[in-house]
Parts: C-alpha cells; structure tokens; sequence
C-alpha cells in the first residue's frame, strides 16, 4: 500500500486515520477494518469487519 495514498485517506464511517495491517485497513478510531483487494482499498462502509 502507498504510504502517501494511507496519508490522506480516512475512515469514511468516523474520519478516523487508517492504518495497513495484513490485508486491511484498520481504523485507529473505531477500529472498522476496510478490506485491500489488489492494492485497492475498499472504503465501504457495508463491506468493513466490525471490531471486536
């Protein structure tokens, strides 16, 4: 994953930043983790794993 794309991007939900862990981004915030599909993050609320 770019680290200047994961300098901008934010949690669509909370707006919290977003870190790189395994195959996902996970929100430092309210812990959403978005999915990576081929280098692609996938900012969808309806498509993140819930915490916990």
């Amino acid at each position: 994953m770019d680290q200047g794309l994961l300098d901008i991007i934010v949690c669509p939900d909370c707006h919290g930043d977003l870190k790189a862990q395994g195959e996902e981004l996970v929100c430092t915030a309210c812990g959403l983790a978005y999915p990576v599909r081929d280098d692609i993050p996938v900012l969808l609320v309806d498509e993140a794993r819930k915490p916990g």
